[in-house]
């Protein structure tokens, strides 16, 4: 019991975009993208999160800015590994008397054995000293408060940073999942193609970013809003000043929406009759940053005829689900759980 005491258990929603912890009996401690800046000479980390993600695109020649997570898996297992060593030092102000923490990781539903052992990995790197892996829509569906415990279905949109991970969930697991790429990185990279095609205005990730939270949109809005942004012309390589409407940027967003969509009918699709009648009436949950895009709730009531609701502090679900599992850290698995062969079986 004493060495409880010193003990710090965290959860970890280890984002493509967005890297959170949560302490046990704190909260979220730590809240900062998922980017590392570093010298290339000597290999040396200069910045972690929000300062590394200011210099994306504004470094010298021997500073390179880098997210080492691509489409919700580990791209950069070195860079990773050096990002959760600052993130950890942040989260807990650690003494001689504080042993490593034990980490509870959320892992996208589609992730193979080899990328399971890829996040343990570098999370023991990083000093953790024991890791547990749980799959993102069911910690999403805890954060979001969903009851997940009894035989009623509870359907699940979590949109990422790297991926969209859809899932119907009942009697504490996940009866149907699937997972895709298309989420808010896909976005991104879809307005920067469109601005350069359209306007010939090279634009870089964070205005890209910028442009989808301020007027990106995927049904309809209202009243059509403009911004203001900069850029380099394509063909002079001066800088430019250009003015977006929303209208625009809603017909960029429609692809990738309809993809979402689209994923959520086919697993709708999978799921049994009863879970179905379930999910009509529970209505689905949309968690994630990319839940946050305007009218994304209702383009799915839209599509799928089910009432869809974005959760309260949607970013936060998956990094509170984890948090949550923290209680029973004692009873759950260590080390790799298998999602991908679990799947197979389950088909």
């Amino acid at each position: 019991m004493r060495f409880r005491l010193f003990s710090h258990d965290l959860g970890i929603d280890l984002g493509t975009a967005n890297v959170l912890i949560f302490e046990d009996g704190k909260g979220i401690v730590v809240r900062e993208p998922s980017v590392v800046a570093v010298d290339k000479n000597t290999g040396k980390i200069l910045q972690v999160g929000a300062a590394a993600r200011n210099m994306l695109g504004r470094t010298p020649g021997n500073v390179v800015a880098m997210h080492p997570l691509k489409d919700g898996v580990i791209s950069d297992h070195e860079m990773t590994v050096k990002m959760l060593q600052a993130l950890f030092r942040q989260a807990s102000r650690s003494s001689m008397f504080t042993p490593k923490p034990r980490v509870v990781i959320c892992v996208p539903s589609g992730v193979t054995e080899v990328e399971e052992r890829s996040v343990i990995n570098a999370a023991i790197d990083a000093g953790a000293r024991r890791v547990y892996l749980i799959e993102e829509p069911l910690a999403a569906a805890m954060g979001a408060g969903l009851d997940i415990r009894g035989p009623k279905g509870q359907m699940i949109v979590d949109i990422g940073g790297g991926t969209t991970d859809v899932a119907v969930l009942s009697l504490n697991g996940v009866a149907v999942s699937s997972s895709i790429k298309g989420a808010g990185d896909a976005m991104d990279e879809a307005i920067a193609r469109y601005v350069r095609r359209k306007h010939g205005v090279v634009i870089g990730q964070v205005t890209a970013e910028d442009i989808k939270i301020q007027i990106g949109s995927v049904y309809t809005r209202p009243e059509n809003i403009s911004m203001n942004i900069k850029g380099r012309d394509a063909k002079t390589g001066m800088p430019r000043e250009l003015t977006l409407m929303s209208s625009e940027i809603q017909e960029v967003l429609r692809r990738p929406a309809r993809q979402i969509a689209d994923e959520v009918l086919s697993v709708l699709e999978e799921t049994s009759p009863e879970l179905v009648s379930d999910i009509s009436e529970n209505g689905i949950t949309l968690t994630g940053g990319g839940s946050q895009i305007w009218g994304m709730d209702r383009l799915l009531t839209e599509r799928t005829g089910v009432i869809c609701r974005v959760a309260d502090d949607a970013d936060s679900c998956v990094a509170y689900g984890c948090g949550k599992s923290l209680a029973w850290i004692n009873h759950m698995q260590e080390g790799p759980i298998n999602i991908a062969r679990r799947r197979i079986m389950r088909g």
